[in-house]
């Protein structure tokens, strides 16, 4: 049996294969013609093949994460071999296990922690001055007194 800690370290989708040199990428632009422009893990721009296997079952579209594998003898063109569906890439995203050059949601970025030094993200209220709050009721008590003059115009 293995321990909770391991079971909730495991990746539950397909991860590309390192050893065949599969890896992470973002649909760019879609040519036609069962090809795809695809910004890969590396940084590379590559033209890549939408395999017949694939063409009916799961549909490319521009901004999807995908798996594809580099050919060896043209690097600037590839295969797709697999495609995440969005809540598989947030995923991914999540568990931090996307590069940097694809990770669409951003959720791999560091967070750092800035101050507030002017307090607008505090959720403590600032504390108001009395003059304020008696400004504020004889404003609303005006727009009362308008409010009844309008209506008796009305009915003279």
């Amino acid at each position: 049996m293995s321990s909770a800690g391991e079971e909730s370290s495991k990746i539950r989708v397909k991860m590309p294969n390192k050893k065949v040199n599969e890896m992470f990428a973002i649909a760019d632009n879609i040519l036609g013609g069962r090809r795809v422009s695809v910004l890969c893990a590396d940084g590379e721009t590559r033209m890549a093949r939408i395999p017949g296997k694939m063409r009916r079952r799961q549909w490319v579209r521009e901004g999807d994460l995908i798996i594809v594998w580099p050919w060896d003898f043209q690097d600037s063109k590839a295969d797709v071999k697999h495609r995440y569906t969005k809540t598989q890439a947030l995923y991914l995203s999540r568990k931090g296990v996307l590069p940097a050059d694809v990770d669409i949601f951003g959720m791999n970025a560091a967070t750092e922690d800035y101050e507030d030094e002017e307090g607008l993200f505090s959720t403590e209220k600032p504390e108001s001055s009395d003059t304020e709050n008696v400004s504020e009721e004889v404003v609303e008590e005006e727009l009362e007194d308008d409010d009844d003059e309008e209506i008796d115009d009305l009915f003279d």
